[in-house]
């Protein structure tokens, strides 16, 4: 969710990523971006590769009915819609079942986090 509006998206939660990203097709309909002022390159998997990084944009999101916050750098070409990175899941305490394949957040945690923001 973004000051724009709203949309479903498929995420990965990547705990191989530390930053959170962003489709750019997605931006145009949810938030307005915001530049970087330096061009950012990131390493990918790929040795030599990199991916240059020009915007970012804050975004809420709900994972079980909680809801969170983050910034997520609009990096082309992204494969995914959204990957929510280790940096999102440490700052929202979130942990990886890989068992059941779930995310699990503390609701206490979270809306004690939110109530401080406010």
């Amino acid at each position: 969710m973004g000051s724009k509006g709203e949309k479903h998206l498929s995420t990965l939660f990547d705990s191989g990523a530390h930053l959170s990203c962003i489709n750019p097709e997605f931006i145009e309909e949810l938030e307005t971006p915001v530049s970087l002022g330096r061009i950012r390159r990131l390493a990918t998997a790929s040795i030599g590769h990199y991916i240059e990084i020009k915007e970012r944009v804050t975004l809420d999101f709900y994972i079980d009915d909680i809801l969170l916050s983050d910034e997520f750098l609009v990096v082309p070409n992204l494969s995914e819609d959204a990957i929510i990175g280790v940096a999102t899941l440490q700052k929202w305490r979130m942990k990886l079942d890989f068992e059941h394949d779930r995310v699990i957040v503390d609701p206490k945690l979270a809306k004690l986090r939110l109530m401080k923001c406010a």
